[in-house]
């Protein structure tokens, strides 16, 4: 049987969290959101999302990504939210039968403001 190599990376909030202003922290978050944009504009992403934590849980946030996990990993520590000390990357490798998920064009938000319209 032949399978697919995907990338599964997990956003985990670092502690402590960078000192910024509000204004500042929404600049990274804009940027984090326009990076992913980017990256799914050119076939580099399939989905990326925010996830419901546990309390205690430092997950922010779940991507998937085409393998190899190196490749997938340099895309995401480039992303400015990881730069600024926001979230740290950790990666796991994961195979599915061939065919099983693929990637559709979607509009993907690039900024808050652009993920609050309705």
């Amino acid at each position: 049987m032949e399978f697919d190599h995907w990338v599964v990376l997990f956003l985990r909030r670092c502690t402590p969290a960078p000192d910024l202003s509000e204004a500042e922290g929404n600049r990274v978050q804009d940027a984090h959101l326009a990076h992913l944009s980017k990256l799914h504009d050119e076939g580099a992403l399939l989905a990326a999302g925010p996830v419901d934590r546990a309390p205690g849980s430092d997950l922010a946030g779940i991507c998937i990504l085409p393998g190899p996990e190196s490749s997938a990993r340099a895309r995401l520590a480039d992303d400015p939210a990881v730069r600024a000390g926001f979230f740290r990357v950790e990666t796991v490798s994961w195979s599915v039968p061939a065919g099983t998920i693929r990637f559709l064009a979607a509009r993907w938000p690039r900024s808050m403001a652009d993920a609050a319209r309705e």
